[in-house]
């Protein structure tokens, strides 16, 4: 049975596509080679913009946010995005903190539910985002460090794949029909409860 794949393998296969030597630990960064370290930087940064997109996997769904005691609710520093599931009220995300925007206050009186996209780390990624987190990265850090328009078209292409390959997983973990679309629902007049999660 194949074993996900490391963050160290991630690193070193965007290594292998510019002909850089691999590296054996990265956990004392300081002590890489600046091309390693680029490629980490340019791993997380791809990371948290694919996972800023919403996946199934990232995603919690009809959580309950409890105010403090002084009224605030104040998000985990890994949330990258919250919706509230009641439309009827305004609340926006600033920072870390939430802001009720129908009545100019970041103070609630009760709990608020809401859908949240949340940043994971590595070890957590499902396979398919860890192939594809990997291949756009090396893509952009090839970019970076050798500017070859022939890789990268060469690394774009197996991007594409993985790409795909991901949201046929998204959406085989997601059990979503046609009919969770406003649109679709709307149009044949099926009246739902429109909590497309």
């Amino acid at each position: 049975m194949p074993t996900l794949t490391s963050k160290l393998e991630a690193v070193n296969s965007m290594l292998g596509h510019i002909g850089e030597s691999p590296v054996n630990s990265i956990s004392n960064t300081n002590a890489l080679p600046v091309s390693a370290a680029t490629a980490i930087s340019a791993l997380d940064e791809v990371s948290r913009a694919v996972q800023s997109e919403g996946w199934n996997f990232n995603t919690e769904v009809n959580v309950s946010l409890s105010p403090a005691g002084d009224g605030t609710i104040t998000l985990s520093d890994d949330i990258i995005e919250m919706d509230p599931i009641d439309t009827s009220i305004d609340v926006v995300q600033r920072g870390l903190s939430l802001f009720d925007r129908s009545n100019n206050t970041t103070v609630f009186t009760s709990d608020l539910k809401v859908n949240q996209t949340r940043l994971l780390d590595w070890d957590s990624l499902p396979e398919p985002a860890r192939r594809y987190v990997t291949l756009s990265a090396s893509r952009v850090f090839q970019g970076r460090v050798v500017g070859s328009r022939e890789l990268e078209a060469l690394i774009a292409r197996d991007e594409y794949t993985a790409r795909a390959k991901l949201l046929e997983f998204d959406a085989g973990s997601s059990d979503r029909t046609i009919f969770d679309s406003y649109d679709v629902a709307s149009r044949i007049g099926i009246n739902r409860n429109y909590d497309l999660t």
